[in-house]
């Protein structure tokens, strides 16, 4: 059965739909690639890793309330919120230094909110809420995958700026970072639901 942009779980402007859709059965996940990555190129490649870390999250985070994301999985560990508002910053940061003027812009305050110095707050009002975080999530992510439509595969050996040399010294491994750094923050995220007794969702 074909499926449309309107059926899928986490959606991007029709333009920049994602070649790789996620079908879930049970509690496992399988990437579906369709047959357009017969001839597999490092956009490809680089989008499957940016689907399953946006599917991931996105159902780990499906049925948090706010005060959900203020649960710690462990004492002097981070809160879901401020998690998720750091992956946020950090995404837009690292594709406004491929290509300036590529991401939305995000709330005023939004990244100072969010920086290291900030992590050991509990006081929810300086944070936001659970829908704001997701749509500002899943905006990021579209723009993230418009700008990796545009990129050849030369783009991605061009050198990343200085500041992001010592983990990502190319484009390439800064479009991979925006992923996997997703994939180092769920696992947090997936003790909280334990903690909150909430169902394995994957």
């Amino acid at each position: 059965m074909q499926r449309t942009q309107r059926d899928c779980d986490f959606c991007v402007p029709r333009g920049v739909w994602s070649k790789l859709m996620i079908e879930m059965n049970g509690d496992y996940f399988y990437p579906t690639v369709l047959s357009e990555f017969t001839n597999m190129k490092t956009a490809d490649a680089l989008r499957m890793t940016l689907d399953a870390s946006a599917k991931v999250l996105t159902a780990y985070l499906a049925d948090f309330s706010d005060a959900d994301m203020f649960v710690r999985p462990h004492t002097g560990a981070n809160h879901t919120a401020w998690q998720f508002g750091h992956l946020i910053a950090s995404e837009r940061s690292m594709m406004e230094a491929v290509k300036a003027g590529s991401s939305p812009a995000l709330p005023a305050g939004f990244s100072e909110a969010h920086k290291k110095e900030t992590a050991t707050s509990n006081e929810q009002s300086k944070f936001f809420t659970r829908k704001v975080y997701l749509d500002l999530f899943m905006a990021q992510r579209a723009a993230t995958l418009h700008l990796l439509e545009t990129m050849s595969d030369s783009d991605f050996d061009k050198a990343s700026p200085a500041d992001f040399k010592n983990w990502a010294p190319t484009f390439g491994a800064m479009f991979s970072g925006a992923g996997t750094h997703v994939l180092m923050h769920v696992g947090q995220v997936a003790i909280v639901r334990r903690i909150l007794n909430k169902p394995i969702v994957i």
